[in-house]
């Protein structure tokens, strides 16, 4: 996929959520006033608000992230001073997360500044080259404003999600002729989030390919040393189950991961008989043919699937 046409269909699937969203709204305008609307409204998006800006510090506190000293690996710090420097971004904060999960991040708000991150798992599974390759992903992430973006859209099925939920909730204990309608409107307003939710998700899979392509324009020979580096966290987090389930529960902020730890035991299912060098797992992904269930599993994930995201970093190199 061109970059033109990355930037296209990001373009149009975020026209799509807006304005089917509008439409809706003006529905339910017409349907039950506009007060109780405005005021859940009001407490929804004050809610994410809140949640963008302080989720740094709920990111460190559940992850267990500390900021990196410079003495502690200066040649860490310097591979972020350089990407930093050819992104065109002030330089992040150096995180360290105490997971044994291979994987980075990167995150922050308008208090806590931005801030990129590590997992103590993913330094013990690749190398420097390869983590310059993440790191120039998780960059990418930061210079297309992804955190802000994917608040402002997950905040819309949030809202039509609660909007549903209260008018199923107020008609069980309201006994106005009108409340017969309530729980059909609630229903509908429940399965409309789940349709922005799908829209949202194929968003953040195109995101997703865009950092990718930011790492391999910052990175010499990004393109290939970030399919290695994706291979070998796909694979290294095969038979982390326990490990996995401990996280489950931050299923809120999984978009962050450089790959989605809950498609990890499927993933890596295509690479369990794969494992010989580098380079051939790299080669042999690339040769496997799509299922039917791969298609649909990735419908529902935050990120590609791992096939498709090596042929799209294969076209870059």
């Amino acid at each position: 996929m061109s970059v033109w046409k990355l930037r296209l269909s990001m373009i149009a699937t975020l026209a799509v959520i807006i304005g089917l969203s509008t439409l809706v709204f003006t529905v339910i305008l017409s349907l039950i006033g506009s007060f109780s609307l405005l005021t859940l409204g009001v407490l929804v998006a004050g809610f994410n608000v809140l949640q963008w800006l302080f989720a740094p510090y709920i990111i460190d506190a559940l992850y267990r992230v500390k900021e990196v000293p410079e003495h502690e690996n200066p040649k860490l710090h310097e591979i972020v001073r350089n990407l930093s420097k050819r992104s065109g971004l002030k330089t992040p904060r150096l995180m360290l997360a105490h997971i044994p999960i291979p994987n980075a991040f990167a995150y922050g708000s308008p208090i806590a500044g931005t801030r990129v991150a590590v997992t103590s798992g993913l330094l013990k599974t690749l190398d420097y080259d390869e983590i310059e390759a993440v790191l120039g992903h998780e960059l990418g992430h930061l210079k297309h404003r992804d955190v802000q973006i994917m608040m402002f859209v997950s905040l819309l099925p949030a809202l039509f999600y609660y909007l549903g939920y209260s008018l199923m909730l107020s008609s069980m204990f309201e006994q106005r002729e009108e409340s017969s309608l309530a729980p059909l409107l609630g229903i509908g307003f429940m399965v409309f989030s789940w349709i922005l939710n799908i829209f949202t998700l194929y968003l953040s899979r195109l995101r997703e390919y865009y950092a990718d392509r930011h790492s391999a324009s910052v990175v010499d020979e990004g393109a290939q040393k970030l399919s290695v580096a994706l291979a070998k966290l796909v694979h290294a987090t095969r038979g982390m189950g326990k490990a996995r389930k401990r996280i489950q529960h931050l299923s809120a902020f999984k978009a962050l991961f450089i790959v989605d730890p809950d498609r990890a035991e499927s993933d890596s299912i295509t690479l369990s008989r794969m494992r010989t060098t580098d380079q051939k797992l790299v080669q042999e992904i690339l040769s496997r043919k799509l299922t039917t269930m791969d298609k649909i599993l990735e419908i529902f994930s935050t990120h590609p699937n791992i096939v498709k995201r090596l042929r799209a970093l294969q076209e870059l190199s």
